[in-house]
């Protein structure tokens, strides 16, 4: 009988109630590591999609500043010309087949932003006015620019150049 008693204790160990609550745990045990595993992955997935979006973002910034400064390079040196195709309207050397040309000219500059500024009368601004002569008036109360020698040019909020001014300062 003690073999047989042995057998029962043996089949009473195998299917005994720690047994069974001890797999149980383990199964509990591996699930939260599986689900770690998973949210690991997840918030690594999340932060590279973050990391190319930002990515993405800054390249099409930096795509868009090169294209300003590159229009903004090429209309610099359009100024000039500019201001000889204005001289030639001003003494009326702007005729026939030039004057369409200085037309289109001054089209395709506008058409890219580049706007021309400098009116009579207003105040000075030293970040738009570069004043090249000085004199004093009694029809002004405020430092005004009175004449424009040379008119500034910006394009959208950038001033390429400054307007070359006459200043009067009030008596």
């Amino acid at each position: 009988m003690t073999n047989e008693a042995n057998k029962d204790v043996t089949n009473n160990e195998e299917s005994s109630p720690t047994d069974s609550v001890g797999e149980g745990i383990l199964e509990e045990l591996v699930v939260p590591v599986e689900v770690d595993e998973v949210a690991t992955l997840t918030s690594d997935l999340q932060r590279l999609q973050a990391e190319y979006s930002n990515y993405r973002k800054r390249v099409e910034r930096d795509r868009l500043v090169s294209r300003d400064l590159a229009v903004a390079s090429v209309l610099l040196e359009l100024i000039p010309i500019l201001d000889d195709i204005e001289r030639a309207r001003e003494h009326g050397e702007l005729e026939g087949g030039f004057k369409a040309v200085a037309e289109q000219v001054e089209k395709v500059a506008t058409k890219f932003g580049l706007e021309r500024f400098g009116e009579p009368g207003v105040p000075f601004d030293p970040a738009v006015h570069e004043a090249l002569v000085h004199s004093v008036s009694e029809d002004v109360d405020i430092i005004t620019a009175i004449e424009i020698l040379q008119p500034g040019y910006r394009l959208n909020d950038r001033t390429l150049r400054p307007a070359r001014v006459v200043v009067a300062d009030p008596a």
